[in-house]
């Protein structure tokens, strides 16, 4: 069977024009084109809506790795959104304070979040769902703990790495900083959380969880004038949500094991 010119011609088009988009590094739509071209025919789609179609489909992919990689470089601890709050099983947050700071216009002026609290009544859960947010709108998030981000700065400063570790937790647009007086930090803990809050100062925006009231910080972390400094920096521009309802994590174990009972007795009975 032979074959003709214009058919020769239009097999040596397709793969020149798979060449070009493999070249270019457009990989996705190099292996959709077959399947787009397909599409046009069936739907008699214009050169431009077949063309758009295809490029659709590599910024899709292309957006979909570069939110893989942010959240891989965020660290959170869960995939935790705001949807997954019960704001009707926490009475004490302040839910129009926090739909407000999902906007993220917080971002935008540098403000901080200080979620303070006892332990279990959501500080985490939304400090993730917040940073889940900036990421999902393409900003570099990094989430840590104080006693981490302590042993971080303690490492680099007897590698010699100080300025360098400085530098990487000055770099994202919104740093989460969970269980702040949880526990002790080592003796120059608190300071290296100072200058990190010192370095992103008027910058960049952090999100800081604790269980220490603010009139408590000067006696919890040992040093008034660190502490002084430190509650300076972050509440220039701050949203305080401060929690005093019931502990959330428990209720929803209770919760978890009333169901659990109610199927055994239905089993049962």
């Amino acid at each position: 069977m032979s074959t003709s010119p214009m058919q020769m011609s239009e097999a040596r088009r397709f793969q020149q024009l798979r060449s070009h988009l493999s070249y270019l590094k457009l990989n996705d739509a190099a292996e959709a084109l077959n399947r787009v071209l397909d599409q046009a025919r069936a739907e008699r789609m214009s050169l431009t809506a077949a063309l758009e179609r295809l490029l659709e489909i590599e910024v899709e992919a292309t957006e979909a790795r570069r939110l893989a990689a942010r959240l891989r470089f965020a660290c959170l601890p869960e995939p935790w959104t705001l949807n997954d709050f019960d704001f009707a099983a926490q009475p004490g947050v302040d839910e129009k304070l926090i739909r407000d700071l999902a906007t993220l216009r917080f971002l935008d002026d540098a403000s901080n979040v200080l979620f303070v609290g006892p332990p279990g009544v959501g500080k985490t859960m939304l400090s993730v769902a917040l940073g889940r947010a900036a990421v999902e709108a393409g900003h570099r998030v990094y989430f840590t703990t104080a006693a981490e981000l302590a042993a971080k700065c303690h490492k680099a400063a007897l590698e010699g790495r100080w300025k360098t570790c400085m530098n990487f937790f000055a770099g994202p647009k919104l740093l989460i900083i969970d269980e702040l007086g949880y526990l002790p930090l080592p003796e120059d803990g608190a300071s290296a959380l100072f200058q990190v809050i010192n370095q992103r100062y008027l910058k960049s925006s952090t999100i800081l969880t604790t269980n220490v009231g603010i009139a408590d910080w000067a006696g919890a972390f040992g040093d008034a004038t660190v502490a002084a400094a430190m509650l300076d920096r972050l509440l220039h521009r701050a949203a305080v949500a401060g929690i005093d309802g019931p502990s959330y994590r428990l209720r929803g174990h209770q919760n978890q094991a009333e169901s659990i009972r109610a199927g055994v007795n239905a089993r049962v009975s």
